[in-house]
């Protein structure tokens, strides 16, 4: 089977990209950049079972006004652009798998969270909802779409462990803020699993969190780090500095969300690291 994959060269579209040829299948990368015409698309993707969805601005930078619209337009209208040039083609696709968010949920304190809990009403939480809701229009074409909401992916190569591990390595490393809010976490190797479960399964349909089964505070993670490179963790950043250096952005760093992937788990995937000292261990041995 050949998988359109946008987003191919990112961080967690190379790792997949990388499983899925060492799996057989045939992989298409795809490029929004410039598309504006949904038959352009069309043509990108055409003769592919399978279409992963991984392309988006990233969400980690100061949100000016200008960054909102462009976090904003690059999920939502590059996803109905996708979702269009679906539409036009005779032979459609088996299984869009279009990644979401963890932000979905918003800032909920120690509340538990599950595919079944309503969204936020933030920023980013409205951003993922609209998101989702262009990926599911589909539905309406026989696609099966499923919805992977995306927590801080961990590995070496890219996202958020990436940025921690050198100053976490010179010793400089701590919490944010009071350290209370929870984070919400995945290593590498099991997203690009469940991506392939995802695309595999024909049952599986709508959202599936795409966090490991526990959970910690950011206080808990921080000390998990520096313990797995052998330093303390003494330089807390504060909730001032934070808001001074992020903007709006630093309330996603100070809010978090308690998840967890109950849909996820009772479809029948089974995570490799669902603890954080053993996904840091084998990331960093």
């Amino acid at each position: 089977m050949m998988i359109a994959i946008t987003g191919a060269s990112g961080f967690i579209g190379t790792k997949l990209a990388l499983r899925l040829r060492t799996e057989g299948y045939g992989i298409a990368p795809v490029s929004l950049r410039g598309v504006t015409d949904p038959s352009v698309l069309a043509a990108k993707v055409r003769g592919c079972g399978a279409i992963v969805h991984l392309a988006g601005e990233p969400v980690a930078q100061r949100w000016t006004a200008a960054a909102k619209q462009r976090i904003r337009d690059s999920r939502v209208l590059g996803t109905r652009l996708l979702v269009d040039a679906i539409a036009q083609m005779d032979a459609k696709p088996q299984v869009l798998v279009s990644t979401s968010a963890i932000g979905y949920y918003g800032s909920r304190g120690d509340e538990v969270l599950t595919e079944g809990s309503s969204p936020g009403s933030d920023f980013l939480a409205q951003v993922v909802r609209d998101w989702e809701a262009e990926a599911r229009r589909a539905e309406s074409f026989g696609v099966r779409v499923v919805l992977p909401r995306v927590g801080l992916v961990l590995g070496t190569e890219g996202g958020v462990l990436q940025k921690l591990l050198l100053p976490f390595r010179l010793g400089l490393g701590g919490r944010l803020g009071s350290g209370k809010q929870w984070s919400s976490w995945i290593h590498v190797d099991d997203l690009t699993s469940l991506f392939e479960f995802a695309i595999l399964e024909p049952r599986i349909t709508g959202p599936l969190n795409a966090v490991a089964p526990n959970p910690l505070t950011n206080a808990e993670f921080t000390r998990a780090l520096a313990k797995a490179v052998h330093r303390p963790a003494l330089f807390p950043v504060p909730e001032f500095a934070l808001k001074l250096g992020a903007g709006e952005m630093a309330e996603m760093l100070l809010g978090g969300q308690r998840v967890l992937p109950h849909a996820t788990e009772a479809a029948g995937f089974r995570f490799r690291h669902p603890r954080l000292a053993d996904a840091l261990e084998q990331l960093l041995q």
